[in-house]
């Protein structure tokens, strides 16, 4: 039996991806038009600038990606009969709601506040805004059923179900761990190393998982072959 309710998540959908969509709209026709940073190397300095249009483009982007990844899961939440499914691609619309805002938050921060006249964030305090959306999609990860979208959606997870399970499992873990370490450690470490390890932390997390999701499938008996 489908369940075509409009849940809290759904309303979060909406809410979120109206507010970027706003903010790109603002950007691209009532924010002063200054050069914007948007990039920065290991050390936090400023090292390519941009007009508003780009920032805007940028901003709109995120929109869409919320609205595409958010929205079709939670559309197939409720389109799914099979209550198992539904709390997966539940789980998987909070995980990417929460990754797509929290990244959308920092390039505000970073990008928009900057020209606007606030004081850049110090990269200790970005780690710490990371370690608080690794730790929230860390929490989730591992809740979330197999899709097209969001996970560690490798060939052989798609291929065994003990394989997704276990690949995002340890996914989750260790990106929420590795965020917590961020939250507690950010403000304190040594700049640029703090950022170049981090960066290196989670592209390390990154492949563990894949290779977990290959080990899995090859040891699982129900397993489909390619």
């Amino acid at each position: 039996m489908t369940d075509r309710r409009f849940t809290l998540l759904d309303a979060a959908t909406v809410a979120v991806t109206a507010a970027i969509a706003a903010l790109s709209l603002w950007v691209l026709t009532q924010a002063p038009n200054v050069p914007y940073p948007m990039h920065f190397n290991a050390a936090g300095e400023v090292d390519r600038w941009g007009d508003r249009r780009e920032l805007a483009l940028l901003f709109g982007f995120m929109a869409v990606m919320a609205a595409i990844t958010a929205g079709m899961m939670g559309w197939y939440a409720g389109a799914s009969d099979d209550p198992a499914r539904r709390r997966g691609l539940r789980a998987g619309q909070a995980v990417s709601l929460v990754a797509i805002g929290g990244v959308s938050a920092i390039i505000g921060w970073a990008s928009l506040g900057a020209s606007l006249g606030a004081e850049p964030p110090a990269i200790g305090w970005t780690m710490v805004l990371t370690g608080l959306i690794l730790v929230m999609v860390g929490a989730g990860l591992g809740r979330v059923g197999p899709n097209p979208l969001i996970g560690v959606r490798t060939p052989w997870a798609f291929k065994s179900r003990l394989a997704w399970d276990r690949s995002n499992r340890l996914a989750g873990r260790l990106f929420f761990w590795l965020g917590l370490v961020l939250i507690l450690a950010g403000p304190f470490a040594p700049q640029p190393a703090g950022a170049l390890v981090t960066t290196a932390a989670i592209i390390l997390a990154a492949v563990w998982s894949v290779f977990e999701s290959w080990r899995v499938w090859r040891s699982d008996p129900d397993r489909q072959p390619f």
